[in-house]
């Protein structure tokens, strides 16, 4: 290939900011963060406080009016810190980088511009082919932070969304286990001469570990189950050698589950995928006033007796047992889930204009390619190329070629 033809090609795929980045190393960014619609949805990307940080970097940052306010960021903390508050979308929409926890909605394509950089949640269940469309042909680069990989080939956000998670979950069950209502008004963990609550967790992953050290520090008495004897194990030696554990028997687990006041259903996807549900007739033997938190709801339930619940009407009864099935339970604990966003966020985005701009840091960070589904139009990743009928490139080629 010639050289002229290497520079029409670099010149296709790369915006002309990134290619006045490769002279001029850093990059000053302008980043917009949009403001949530979904009424479940109240995280944010970015806290005033990393907002300030990015600016003192010499970045720009846009924020969409009320963006941050169900997470108890008021827009006067943003605009003192040095952010530009607007009031719609299309404002926020000119930025180089825009974020949302949630996906683009109709209206948020539409303004998607020609070499644009999108990090939204990916919510692969849920995608259609046009919001691929839309990316790809406005020439965009999007990434899901489900993806996003450390140095460990660990997924950051998705684990510390999960602890969140496990956490909340035992705290929710708590509080609907002493409710008069709800519950049978018994404390979780119990006080001398009064045994503590049974808990059973269905589950050995990370939503479940943390769940169960919760569980155990409020007092409560805990019992866990996986088919996975290594997940187990690896549970019983983070948290603690003394917790009782077993496969997914049918009659183990019925017993444990008539005599549990809380049950948590927290069973990963590779689990879902096997379509276990614990049956009606083991919740129907359950006592009255009891709890189920059903974590693995957005991945189809854990319970058969479950249905997805929200914000506004989190919980309701089937014989006689309370359910709590909201699929997005981080964003109940917006505030803290919003500060996990954005102590990640904001180093990463230094660190994009340290180095130039999105493809200049994407050669280098191996992890944060594992989250781009989409790049300067062109679909890369494999699953939904396939899914969709796109024809799709490998990432790591089309950033040679940028050499």
């Amino acid at each position: 290939m010639t050289d002229e033809g290497m520079i029409n090609i670099v010149s296709e795929i790369l915006p002309k900011e990134e290619m006045l980045a490769r002279v001029n190393k850093r990059a000053s960014l302008k980043i917009g963060v949009l403001a949530e619609v979904k009424n479940d949805e109240k995280r944010v990307c970015l806290t005033p406080e990393s907002v300030g940080i990015l600016i003192e970097n010499g970045h720009r940052v846009v924020i969409q009016s009320k963006a941050g306010e169900k997470a108890g960021y008021p827009d006067l903390l943003y605009s003192e810190k040095g952010a530009s508050i607007v009031g719609n979308f299309e404002e926020v929409m000119l930025s180089g980088i825009v974020l949302k926890v949630s996906r683009l909605n109709k209206s948020e394509l539409q303004s998607v511009k020609k070499g644009q950089l999108i990090i939204t949640s990916l919510q692969y269940r849920s995608i259609s082919v046009n919001d691929i469309a839309h990316i790809a042909d406005k020439k965009a680069t999007a990434i899901s932070f489900e993806n996003i990989m450390d140095n460990t080939k660990a997924f950051p956000l998705i684990r510390s969304m999960s602890e969140i998670v496990g956490i909340a979950a035992i705290q929710i069950a708590a509080f609907y286990l002493s409710h008069p209502k709800y519950g049978n008004a018994t404390l979780l963990g119990g006080v001398p001469g009064v045994k503590p609550a049974e808990v059973v967790v269905i589950g050995a992953g990370t939503v479940s570990e943390y769940a169960v050290r919760t569980a155990l520090g409020m007092g409560a008495s805990v019992k866990v189950f996986d088919n996975s004897i290594y997940k187990l194990r690896r549970l019983q030696y983070n948290v603690s050698p003394h917790i009782p554990t077993s496969t997914l028997q049918p009659q183990v687990l019925a017993k444990a589950i008539k005599d549990a006041d809380i049950v948590i259903g927290a069973l990963r996807q590779s689990e879902m995928n096997s379509k276990f549900q614990v049956p009606e007739y083991m919740v129907e033997a359950m006592n009255a006033g009891s709890v189920i938190v059903d974590v693995s709801i957005d991945q189809g339930g854990a319970f058969e007796t479950s249905r997805p619940t929200n914000h506004e009407n989190p919980v309701y009864q089937i014989h006689g047992v309370t359910h709590y099935c909201i699929p997005n339970m981080a964003s109940m604990v917006s505030n803290t889930a919003s500060q996990v966003f954005s102590n990640f966020f904001a180093p990463l985005l230094i660190d994009i204009g340290e180095n130039g701009g999105v493809s200049s840091y994407l050669k280098k960070d191996k992890g944060l390619r594992n989250g781009v589904y989409v790049f300067n139009g062109i679909v890369t990743n494999a699953e939904i190329g396939r899914r969709f009928g796109f024809s799709y490139r490998d990432l790591d080629l089309l950033l040679a070629i940028l050499q």
